[in-house]
């Protein structure tokens, strides 16, 4: 199983999942695809309205991969696996 989420800082606040609005006007936009082991298979980050901290780095990917392991349980539910 894999999973891809998106994840981004707008008005300097870490945001997971953004709404078209909030990606729009982020300052920041990452994007992250794992594995259902949570392994990283892509990480893509992009300072659209300024540069970014690897702490803030860090922690859109944390955000990044618990909503992908939302996203991999609905996965497992809807496959019953």
């Amino acid at each position: 199983c894999v999973a891809a989420i998106s994840a981004g800082i707008v008005d300097d606040v870490p945001m997971l999942d953004l709404c078209y609005e909030e990606d729009s006007s982020a300052q920041v936009d990452l994007n992250c695809v794992m594995t259902g082991e949570g392994e990283l298979v892509e990480l893509q980050g992009t300072g659209e309205g300024r540069a970014f901290t690897p702490q803030e780095q860090q922690e859109l990917v944390r955000l990044c991969a618990k909503g992908n392991r939302e996203l991999l349980k609905l996965q497992r539910e809807i496959l019953k696996r």
